[in-house]
Parts: C-alpha cells; structure tokens; sequence
C-alpha cells in the first residue's frame, strides 16, 4: 500500500511538472504571435469598419462587426497567386461544370483573389466585377495586389442593382460567382428567391452560378430550398476543413461524376500553382438533399433579418 501511495505522489509530481514545462513553452509562443501581428491599415467606411493586417508573410482584410472579427481575405505577400482560404479555392470547382467561361461576373471583391485567378486562368474573357464599397476596392489595389485587366471592369454599385440593370440590359454571364459579405453575413436582398431569378436571367444556357455561403449557417435549409426552389437541382460542396459551402448550380443538367473527374484531370496542372486541389472536388460534389425541405424559402418579405427576430422559424 505504502508502495502504491509513493508511486501516485511522484506520478502527481510528474504530471504537474510536465503541465508547468508544457506553459513555460506555450506562453513565449502566443506572445510572439501577437507581437509579430500587426495593423497597417484602419478605416471606416460608408458600411463597415475595415482593417489591415499583417502577420508574417499573411496579409488579411478584417471587417470589423458587432459580433467579432473576421478575416474576408487573405494573401500569403511572398506568394500572392496562392490562395489562401479553403472557401476561395472551393470556388473554382464551379470549372468543374463550366470550363472554358468568356462572360464572367463577380459579386464582392474582397482582397479580389477570385477575379484576379479567373483573370490570370482566362485572359480573353470579359470579367465585371461588382462591389459595393468603394473602401474595400481601394484596399484591394493597395493592399492585396488586386490589378485590373483590360478585360476587366470593376463597378461600385450593390449587386442586385447591377444585377438587375444587367438583365435590363440583356447582358449574360456563363460564369457567376456570389461572393458579397458584410462582415455578418451574406447581405439579405442577395439570399432571395427574387434575387436569384434575376441572377438566373443573366445565364447563358450553358452558364454556371458558384455561390459562396456557410455550412454552419442557421440559414442552411432556408437557403437550399430557396436556390433549389429557382434552380432545381444542385452541387452542395463542403469540406471538412471549411466552414464555408459551395453551391453550384446551372440551367442545364449538371455533369455526372464521372465527367467532373475527367475536367477536374484536364485542370489539375493549370490549377497547381494556385494550391487548388481540384481532383478532390468531384467526390464532395453531392446532389443529395441534407436540408430541411420544410423551410421557408426566402423573399423579399420573407427574409434573414426575420429569422434572426424569431428562434422558432
């Protein structure tokens, strides 16, 4: 027994000794962190406050709101074509349904590491890029080497105003890319059924629309039965290491999985240099239904902003 009780107080003695070492080393590490971040821009804007930082060789647009900071994009400044965010890169899986795009619109600029790829990936395409902060376009240029083409055309607008003159305008995009945040989440005039109709008017018949949004959202359902309810059928791309979710979704019959395979082999080289792991897309590209088909679909009357008010919906 007395054996027993000494081996316990050194074993005791060994585990605080190990939780003391295990501090002693963590504290100059979170310290050299903090110590190594630093902010090189601030701003308020007509929408958001807007903050640069730098933290090593990562440089990062914050949108600072009422419920924390979160990065919107961020650039690795010794390697600027690599894409940092696992959302950014999921987004060029919508290749996978259209691969060789020559009318390309973008909704939201951020850092503009989308429009600056889909520029570098297909120089002869006509790209309009829309965004509705004047701030965050400066930044952009400034900041994260955001440049634009002769094939590129930037607008300061919001995007279902744009949206909407476009159709008026009997514009059409093969390419669409919705991409706008605010800081909180996806603006709630571009999660309506209304809006994506609109959107939908803007397709050519072989066109595809790649929709950045979150899944983890309490909007998840509300948004799945919304695009289905324009759409139809749809691509929910996730991945385990990102919080965002893909949609992809077209007027035509989307590809079978074996023919996104071979497109995802087709693109596997050109993609590399921007750390863009297409071959693992095609197997995550799901058409099955994980969503609440119960939900209401979102309108302009019916709307997030709602769903925020009130726990039961």
């Amino acid at each position: 027994m007395k054996a027993s009780q000494e081996y316990d107080r050194a074993l005791r003695r060994a585990i605080l000794l190990l939780a003391v070492l295990a501090v002693v080393l963590l504290i100059p590490l979170l310290f050299s962190v903090s110590v190594s971040a630093e902010v090189i821009h601030e701003e308020r804007s007509l929408y958001r406050d807007i903050t640069v930082v730098q933290n090593g060789p990562r440089r990062c647009l914050i949108f600072n709101i009422r419920i924390g900071d979160r990065n919107q994009t961020c650039v690795d400044v010794d390697d600027p074509e690599k894409l940092v965010f696992s959302y950014t890169r999921m987004s060029f899986a919508g290749l996978l349904v259209q691969p060789e795009p020559q009318h390309i619109l973008v909704a939201g600029l951020g850092g503009g590491s989308i429009p600056m790829t889909l520029a570098d990936l297909f120089p002869d395409a006509q790209m309009d890029i829309v965004e509705i902060d004047q701030a965050v376009y400066n930044v952009a240029k400034e900041y994260f080497f955001f440049t634009e083409t002769d094939n590129m055309s930037v607008t300061v607008m919001d995007a279902r105003v744009f949206v909407k003159r476009a159709g008026l305008q009997g514009k059409k995009y093969d390419y669409i890319v919705l991409d706008a945040f605010t800081g909180d989440y996806i603006p709630e005039h571009l999660l309506t059924r209304e809006f994506l109709q609109e959107v939908q008017e803007i397709l050519t018949p072989d066109g595809v629309l790649v929709a950045n949004t979150f899944s983890t959202s309490r909007f998840y359902d509300h948004e799945s039965v919304t695009y289905q309810s324009v759409f139809g059928e749809l691509f929910n791309f996730k991945l385990p290491s990102s919080g965002n979710r893909i949609i992809i979704t077209a007027l035509q019959h989307l590809p079978e999985r074996g023919e996104l395979m071979i497109r995802a082999r087709d693109f596997a080289e050109r993609l590399k240099k921007y750390d863009i792991p297409i071959l693992e897309y095609p197997a995550r590209m799901s058409t099955a239904v994980d969503w609440d088909m119960s939900r209401r679909v979102l309108t302009d009357q019916f709307s997030p902003a709602n769903l925020l008010r009130d726990n039961r919906l």
